[in-house]
């Protein structure tokens, strides 16, 4: 209290301009209509800029709750649309009707986050942050909001590792949305991380620069119709029966952040099913 004293004496001077500054232009602004105003204006002006500072910064330490809300909303949005297009699809014959069961069959368990991704080896693979005790599964496909990822290779209680698409050793049943040709999709150029190649597909069939590729009906990993890439280019050669096809894949690996994990609950079933026809082959 004494340091406070000793300061406001060796400074009574300055301290005492101050004052009877603030008292002047209280004067001044209660006693002139003028300055009053001005006043009333630049104070509301400095008052919004001020809000508007704290809105932003609010909003700004918010965007995480906000991602993962709109991460959520996708995943039930998903779930819906992959139900409905199973359970009236776009291509049946008159009088088809899907079991009910078969059309919810592919259930959007959980969303994760991307920990660890690699794009430039011969075998990649990315770590989410979910593992079998938020309900992940090996053989779980793997989506992100643009589409196909890859599929669980391995889970521990908190931890999974996905077999990325950019992996040398795998495929996906892949269908052209304009022709309708089914094909597989595989990673061969390990130099470029955005591209993957599309096979089997008949030279004898239209395709075009820029058609959509999405995960077919033989698919038991993906519901069909994910986007797996766009034709960024074909040929052919004289003594070929297939098109060479490059798709600019939907996902952009070096950005993707959350992914989707699926289960098709009726997977095992059908397994068993075409293993039992396979041993009987045998």
């Amino acid at each position: 209290m004494l340091q406070l004293f000793e300061f406001i004496a060796r400074n009574r001077n300055f301290i005492l301009f101050v004052l009877l500054e603030v008292f002047s232009f209280w004067l001044l602004v209660n006693n002139n209509n003028y300055w009053s105003v001005e006043y009333f204006n630049t104070a509301n002006s400095l008052n919004a800029r001020a809000l508007e500072t704290s809105n932003t910064l609010r909003e700004y330490t918010n965007l995480r709750q906000v991602n993962e809300a709109l991460a959520e909303e996708n995943r039930r949005l998903n779930e819906r649309v992959t139900a409905m297009q199973q359970l009236n699809p776009s291509n049946a014959p008159v009088g088809y009707k899907a079991d009910s069961a078969f059309a919810s069959r592919y259930k959007f368990v959980t969303i994760a986050k991307v920990i660890d991704n690699s794009t430039h080896r011969a075998d990649n693979y990315l770590t989410i942050d979910k593992g079998y005790a938020d309900g992940v599964k090996v053989g779980m496909g793997v989506i992100s909001s643009t589409g196909v990822v890859g599929k669980v290779k391995s889970c521990n209680e908190h931890f999974s590792v996905i077999t990325s698409i950019l992996h040398s050793q795998y495929m996906i049943s892949t269908k052209l949305l304009r022709s309708g040709e089914n094909g597989n999709a595989e990673w061969e150029n390990n130099s470029i991380p955005s591209i993957i190649q599309l096979k089997d597909i008949s030279r004898y069939k239209p395709i075009s620069k820029g058609d959509t590729a999405v995960t077919s009906d033989y698919n038991a990993v993906f519901p069909p119709g994910v986007p797996v890439g766009y034709i960024k280019s074909f040929k052919v050669a004289p003594d070929q029966a297939f098109f060479e096809i490059d798709l600019q894949l939907a996902t952009d690996f070096s950005k993707v952040s959350y992914v989707y994990l699926v289960d098709n609950k009726l997977s095992e079933k059908q397994q068993s099913l075409q293993e039992s026809l396979i041993n009987k082959r045998k």
